[in-house]
This record gives C-alpha cells, sequence and structure tokens, in this order.
C-alpha cells in the first residue's frame, strides 16, 4: 500500500515539475520576443529617466 501511495505522489510531483517547467519556458520565450522586449527597454528606459530626473530635483532642493 505504501509503495503505491509513493508513486502516486512521485508521478504527481513529477507531472507539477514538468508542467512548472514548461510554465516557465513559455515565460521565457515571451518574454524574449522582439515586442515584448522593446516595450520592457521602453518601460525601463522611462523608469530611469524619472529616477534621475526625481535625484535631480531633491540634489536642487538640497543645495
Amino acid at each position: 500500500m505504501l509503495d503505491t501511495d509513493a508513486s502516486a505522489a512521485v508521478g504527481r510531483l513529477a507531472r507539477s515539475v514538468d508542467a512548472t517547467l514548461r510554465v516557465i519556458a513559455a515565460a521565457c520565450t515571451e518574454r524574449q520576443a522582439a515586442p515584448v522586449s522593446a516595450a520592457r527597454r521602453r518601460l525601463a528606459e522611462a523608469y530611469g529617466a524619472t529616477r534621475l530626473r526625481k535625484r535631480l530635483e531633491r540634489e536642487r532642493r538640497g543645495a
């Protein structure tokens, strides 16, 4: 009985890990897609510009 329960649990775990790895692979592929990469790059540039502007404003107020 225990062997059957253990092998069923191992089988479920293996299927779960397999499904998780497929989701991760799909997400990696999606993130590498040109439109997604371009959008992420634009967001990073905007975020960087905003942080720089705020830092310069803080420095001006402090100086």
